[in-house]
């Protein structure tokens, strides 16, 4: 029967690292029950092939996460994993971040697009840090970031919580085929300035916001150290690792859980709730508004004269753009 092999690998990665060993019975069953019925017989390309059974793999539980993934390149036998590929893709998409910038006001904006791991692009988010880190507000913008490591979230995370001991838990993540947690702390030392833990942070999210992205927006939500501006998220809180089913086709198989410190909980399936509520589209400028009310609020000495001049301007343009 026409994709029994690849059907028969996947069910068998499901069982072996799936973190969930029940749902990941559940899964199988449900894969093999299609293919019995002729579900997959009528499709002629793996990339129609990879779009229908991952439909299949979110059934049952809804983990976005959970996916088969057709590759242009062909996927390499025991290296799902292409390390200069990833290289490549973060050199050329400037290592996840999007737009660092000083806004009028004297109001932080980083935008990120994927956070990469930091043994790797942690120079580069440092640097994004430094330039923002004597700013009065910052506005983090995840709408439309995919995720990435959880590293990378401890290592941006530090910028912006005390300094020293003793340190913020952040996140665990419970991972199935060691038994292990692993626990995510803000570092006791980072290059370069911190933002610090006082002044007001903005998340802005989508209903695009993903995974790792997500974390980002939860951590500092559970702390207390940040607002949270825009659409619930998409609600995948799962990582994991991929694997070969064929010439073309790879899983991605969540092996771990979040555990968050403060809730005991995630955010998978449910996402993250915004604190204050709106269309993405509009988050940026809700955002910068309140930021722009804030720094007004900071008095206006010696340069604070310029920057407060700088807010006023901002906020007159945006009330006559309305």
């Amino acid at each position: 029967m026409k994709w029994t092999p690849e059907i028969a690998t996947l069910c068998s990665q499901l069982q072996e690292h799936y973190v969930f060993p029940e749902v990941a019975e559940q899964v199988a069953d449900v894969l093999r029950e299609r293919l019995a019925a002729g579900a997959y017989a009528g499709i002629e390309t793996d990339e129609d092939f990879a779009a229908a059974v991952t439909a299949d793999l979110q059934s049952v539980n809804g983990d976005k996460h959970l996916r088969l993934l057709h590759s242009v390149d062909e996927v390499v036998e025991h290296d799902a994993f292409d390390l200069e590929a990833y290289r490549q893709e973060m050199a050329l998409s400037g290592y996840g971040v999007a737009r660092v910038e000083c806004l009028p006001g004297n109001v932080g904006y980083l935008d990120t697009r994927l956070f990469h791991a930091p043994e790797m692009a942690g120079e580069r988010a440092a640097a994004a840090m430094t330039l923002i880190a004597d700013t009065d507000v910052l506005i983090f913008d995840v709408r439309r970031n995919r995720g990435g490591a959880p590293g990378m979230v401890s290592l941006i995370c530090s910028y912006l919580f005390p300094t020293g001991w003793p340190q913020t838990h952040l996140n665990s993540i419970f991972d199935r085929p060691s038994g292990e947690t692993m626990q995510f702390w803000t570092l006791p030392y980072v290059p370069g300035p911190r933002f610090g833990p006082d002044k007001p942070i903005y998340v802005l999210t989508s209903a695009e916001t993903f995974s790792g992205a997500e974390e980002l927006a939860y951590d500092l939500q559970t702390r207390g150290r940040a607002t949270v501006v825009g659409e619930r998220t998409r609600g995948g809180a799962h990582p994991g690792g991929r694997h070969r089913v064929g010439p073309h086709l790879k899983s991605a198989i969540p092996t771990g859980r979040a555990i968050n410190p403060v809730t005991g909980t995630n955010w998978e399936g449910v996402g993250v709730a915004p604190d204050i509520e709106m269309p993405a589209d509009k988050a940026f400028d809700h955002a910068y508004t309140l930021a722009l009310r804030h720094v007004l609020g900071l008095g206006e000495e010696g340069y604070r004269r310029v920057v407060a001049g700088e807010a006023r301007r901002a906020l007159a343009e945006k009330e006559l753009s309305r």
